[in-house]
């Protein structure tokens, strides 16, 4: 448990210019939240059975080693026990069923096409970088790709549901903010959806999750929500032609 712990200290103090850490961030839009539960409701049943399972096997280890037996034991030879064999057939096939209906339900809530939303954007990956397109405006915000420093945020409003459209303009891409959703392929030709919905104010990094050639590493996102007003100002900055950052936020998550 002490090496599991230095590992996980020594892991979240790994993140670079354009990563992200791989300690898994507080979720912050309710589908980020539904990712994180079906991790931990897939994980604890697992360490559950992975510690009973070598616990298993360290008893029997230790309990019948050949230290243990008088010279010339030969163990009992038993051919096949089909209670068994049913038991460690069924159990684990309820349990990779349970897991894949479970994961199932929750990409159908969470990665389809919503009608009730807010505001729409369309994203579109590239090599290598991230064109975001407000729907209804002629607002769009370039992320291109780089490791010299952060790229331009990409801003929605708190307590809005966006409606996000993925498309590929070459290959496959994969838009993935940890604390925000789940991983969504950018794909040439086909569009895929998932939404965002932040209740609070800050800024949160992510990554392109699928490799798509030489630059890949370069192609880094930062999410912004702010509060209405500041984004209503923000859009009319953009809507002007005048090219102003955006307000700083306190949090890079």
């Amino acid at each position: 448990m002490l090496g599991l712990a230095v590992a996980a200290f020594l892991l979240s103090s790994c993140e670079a210019p354009g990563g992200i850490s791989p300690i898994f961030p507080t979720p912050v839009s309710p589908n980020g939240q539904d990712i994180f539960t079906t991790y931990e409701a897939i994980s604890i049943p697992a360490i559950i059975v992975f510690i009973g399972v070598e616990a298993a096997l360290l008893w029997v280890v230790i309990r019948y080693r050949r230290s243990k037996q008088p010279a010339g034991y030969v163990a009992p030879q038993i051919h096949g026990n089909t209670r068994l064999e049913y038991v460690w057939t069924v159990i684990p096939l309820i349990l990779v069923l349970a897991i894949a209906f479970y994961s199932f339900l929750e990409l159908q809530k969470d990665f389809q096409p919503i009608s009730n939303q807010d505001m729409t954007v369309v994203v579109s990956g590239h090599q290598f970088g991230w064109d975001y397109s407000y729907n209804g405006t002629s607002v769009v915000v370039h992320q291109e790709g780089t490791l010299a420093g952060d790229v331009t945020p990409f801003v929605v409003p708190i307590h809005k549901l966006v409606k996000l459209e993925f498309q590929g303009t070459d290959v496959i891409h994969s838009w993935w903010v940890p604390a925000i959703s789940g991983k969504t392929d950018a794909v040439p030709g086909y569009s895929n959806f998932s939404w965002l919905k932040i209740d609070q104010v800050g800024t949160w990094r992510g990554e392109c999750a699928e490799l798509c050639g030489a630059g890949h590493s370069t192609m880094q996102i930062i999410v912004q929500a702010m509060t209405q007003s500041d984004f209503d100002v923000w859009m009319r900055v953009q809507t002007s032609g005048e090219h102003a950052a955006a307000p700083s936020t306190s949090r890079l998550g």
